[in-house]
């Protein structure tokens, strides 16, 4: 199961996240993220060594801004409180997985 992440928690679930975190930046009406959704939900479900996290980036503007995310879907992977990696776009599991290193 993915956190639903906001600015009140998101220092807590990503900053100072002992485990890698992904963040799966996304939007109600975005096609391309309503498909990313299954691949983020099957490595949130199978994967323990990482957290898995989704901010809505029309709810979370600010947030969104601060990692410069311009286009989305995004999803991000924060290694000790940091961006590690990003993958831009619809992307398979593999793919995905193989994008961020994880």
């Amino acid at each position: 199961m993915h956190i639903e992440l906001t600015s009140e928690n998101f220092e807590r679930e990503v900053i100072n996240s002992e485990k890698p975190v992904i963040v799966d930046f996304w939007a109600e009406w975005c096609g391309p993220c309503r498909m990313m959704a299954p691949v983020i939900d099957e490595l949130a479900d199978e994967r323990t060594d990482i957290k898995v996290c989704k901010l809505n980036v029309d709810d979370e503007a600010e947030l969104a801004n601060r990692y410069k995310i311009s286009a989305i879907p995004t999803v991000v992977l924060f290694k000790d409180g940091s961006a590690a990696a990003q993958s831009l776009g619809y992307k398979e599991k593999d793919a995905l997985v193989e994008a961020l290193g994880i």
